[in-house]
């Protein structure tokens, strides 16, 4: 933990400056008609000025799109740990290890794909926990088995030892990126919990459990129709994650199949129900899986507004600013490699969270 007292007000008020420099839904619709070049250049118009021209000599295209993005990514949550003191900083800390998540499984996807090291260094975000030196050795070894053994004595090592036979046994990476995904979200709500001293039941620290809560509930939703549209013959209580406040096991297996069923148990909750009436909106109009996913996306990231909005001095603003963030990273990613690949407009802003 970084030394010091708390100072969620001094970190809110740089944190609302970077955010009011996201880009808009209008930014995105031109750039949905520009090709990778032509995108790069209006980036270089931006504040992901200095990675543009930094990385300019050596990459170019959508390569140099992915890594501007990647790096300027990781210096803004660099940031906020370099500006936040006490506990705040601590929960922030936390909570970017959702990235620790994210460059797991790139690498653990890149190996399943026999990818070379650098074409998954183009998807890795340097913002977690993990040492580089970790991740370097994981860039470098050859099986799944082998990177596993590199994670030993992380939070990581024992979920995904214990999903490696299920792996083994299906040929599918689902079993590990849910271990994955298990073991961010219920050590980090253990991890805040004993950071209190106790489960919080208001005031701004319960904003961050109940914030917390809502992503569990959303990734189990995504999960469930996931699942559903899959086919698979796969136990839905194995891929619950614990923590959330509106499924358990038993109906989360029932909800799967039934989307409508799924939609309404979501709006019955008065939590979401009485704060996300334009995100249900979404999810009721969604037609297939994508929509669907991008609608949960938005749905969190105005409930984290939300949260923000009732208390401005909690770090529920610094969690909606980094879901801001993320988003703008993902459009703007998307959109590259949408045009590098040919894809008509209409194609590709299906592929956006826009608002």
């Amino acid at each position: 933990m970084s030394a010091g007292a708390s100072n969620p007000e001094y970190v809110n008020a740089r944190v609302r400056s970077r955010r009011a420099s996201l880009f808009s839904d209008e930014d995105y619709r031109k750039l949905i008609r520009m090709g990778p070049s032509e995108i790069a250049r209006f980036m270089e118009e931006t504040e992901y000025e200095r990675e543009i021209n930094a990385l300019g000599s050596r990459f170019s295209g959508v390569d140099l799109i992915e890594y501007a993005l990647n790096r300027n990514l990781a210096k803004h949550f660099d940031d906020m740990l370099d500006w936040a003191d006490g506990r705040l900083y601590d929960l922030i800390a936390r909570y970017l290890r959702k990235f620790d998540v994210w460059n797991l499984k790139t690498i653990i996807r890149g190996i399943y794909t026999d990818s070379d090291a650098e074409a998954i260094q183009t998807d890795l975000i340097r913002a977690g926990d993990l040492e580089d030196r970790t991740i370097d050795r994981l860039l470098e070894v050859d099986t799944i088995e082998d990177a596993i053994e590199v994670l030993y004595g992380t939070i990581y090592y024992d979920p995904l030892s214990e999903a490696y036979e299920e792996y083994e046994e299906t040929g599918a990476l689902v079993p590990l990126e849910n271990a994955l995904d298990r073991a961010f979200f219920e050590h980090l709500l253990e991890d805040v919990t004993r950071s209190f001293g106790y489960e919080p039941s208001e005031g701004p620290e319960a904003l961050y459990v109940e914030f917390l809560q809502a992503e569990i509930d959303f990734r189990n939703a995504r999960n469930a129709l996931r699942l559903a549209r899959s086919g698979a013959d796969l136990d839905p209580a194995s891929y619950y994650i614990e923590g959330g406040v509106l499924f358990d096991e038993s109906e989360l297996s029932r909800l799967v199949g039934n989307y409508d069923e799924l939609v309404d148990h979501i709006a019955e909750n008065k939590r979401y129900g009485d704060r996300l009436s334009a995100a249900l909106d979404r999810l009721r109009d969604a037609d297939s899986l994508i929509q669907f996913e991008h609608a949960l996306d938005a749905a969190l990231l105005e409930y984290a507004d939300t949260l923000s909005s009732i208390y401005p001095t909690s770090v529920s603003a610094v969690l909606s600013y980094i879901l801001a963030k993320e988003r703008e990273v993902e459009n703007i990613r998307a959109i590259a490699r949408g045009r590098e690949v040919g894809l008509t407009e209409s194609e590709i802003e299906e592929e956006l969270v826009i608002l």
